[in-house]
């Protein structure tokens, strides 16, 4: 089974979401990701070892930990804000 936390901004970041589609959208992708950890485009440069996932238009940061099987969700952000 694999350990799941949220950071800060992450948390943040969803709360504000008032468009209720969207914000489903983003908690399909958080299932996904859960399901399958490496679903996400592996990062390059200064965030290598983090992955991102397309939650249109936004982009669902997330760091996955193998050797401790522990998914880190870190932001939600618009692609223009990178």
């Amino acid at each position: 089974m694999v350990t799941v936390e949220f950071d800060v901004p992450f948390e943040r970041t969803v709360k504000k979401i008032k468009d209720n589609p969207l914000k489903e959208k983003v908690k399909k992708q958080i299932r996904k990701i859960i399901e399958y950890p490496e679903i996400g485009k592996p990062m390059m440069r200064n965030r290598k070892g983090t992955r991102e996932v397309y939650v249109s238009p936004f982009r669902l940061s997330y760091l996955y930990l193998k050797k401790e099987n522990k998914i880190v969700f870190l932001d939600l952000y618009h692609k223009d804000q990178q």
